[in-house]
């Protein structure tokens, strides 16, 4: 079944995003990803669960559900003041065994169009799993920032923000009292999403004919830090221990 949203695209969200990142607006359209602020699922409160995540009928029951990572392809720009499509999909439902209990691996395809051509092709890879402690390994020393890298502080500000703009209401990124007593992590988790946004930035994602492959390799929580850096279309993610939380590829699509 195909999902469809349409809404006209408006400055507005991207203004919103530039003043979150402290980056200049783009005036010539959405940089790749920034379409994340857009043609949003909003669904009633009703059709929230407990964790503040909309119930599916693609997500197990009682599972906890983490982005793992996706691939968005690019013809183009999307731009300000006119109308887009998005087309929505589940590719796959694949259910698997791993070491710490059962898995579902979910794929979701989208599609978005404006002016009757498709700008963005996006797969995104979603896995659910069992509830469970998150254990981090003992940090060791600071590793300041490098040449070249870029720090954003990950504070609960921030990550409310960003779940505001995107229409997230995922208690894991703005509720500690909840990520820490019922999901039994460590701090507020920093969003996958938000994560692949500033590696794409860093890496000079502008949109056109590109082609951006990211992964989220390991949880990353507010009181970590975040650190960016790109070389190239090689781009990262890294906390102020030096432990990497997601890589992605910038490439051409041509």
């Amino acid at each position: 079944m195909t999902i469809e949203h349409a809404e006209l695209l408006l400055p507005g969200p991207a203004e919103a995003l530039a003043s979150l990142l402290d980056v200049p607006f783009p005036e010539d359209g959405l940089p790749l990803l920034w379409h994340w602020c857009y043609l949003l699922d909003r669904p009633a409160q009703s059709e929230l669960g407990p964790d503040g995540h909309p119930l599916s009928s693609a997500a197990p029951a009682g599972r906890r559900r983490m982005w793992a990572g996706g691939e968005v392809r690019t013809s183009g720009v999307l731009r300000y003041g006119e109308p887009a499509t998005r087309q929505t999909e589940v590719l796959s439902t694949v259910d698997k065994e791993g070491r710490s209990g059962p898995l579902t691996f979910v794929t979701v395809g989208h599609q978005v169009l404006q002016g009757g051509k498709v700008v963005v092709e996006e797969r995104q890879d979603l896995v659910y799993r069992e509830p469970g402690t998150t254990v981090l390994p003992e940090p060791g020393e600071e590793i300041p920032a490098g040449q070249g890298e870029w720090t954003i502080d990950v504070t609960p500000t921030l990550l409310f923000r960003f779940s505001a703009l995107t229409y997230n209401a995922h208690r894991i990124h703005y509720d500690r009292d909840y990520a820490r007593d019922v999901e039994g992590y460590p701090g507020l988790l920093t969003h996958g999403p938000l994560q692949a946004i500033v590696m794409a930035e860093a890496a000079g994602g502008r949109g056109g004919d590109q082609v951006f492959e990211y992964r989220l390799t390991a949880p990353l929580f507010d009181h970590q830090g975040m650190i960016v850096s790109a070389d190239g279309g090689i781009t990262a993610v890294r906390d102020k221990f030096g432990r990497q939380t997601a890589a992605g590829t910038l490439r051409s699509a041509k």
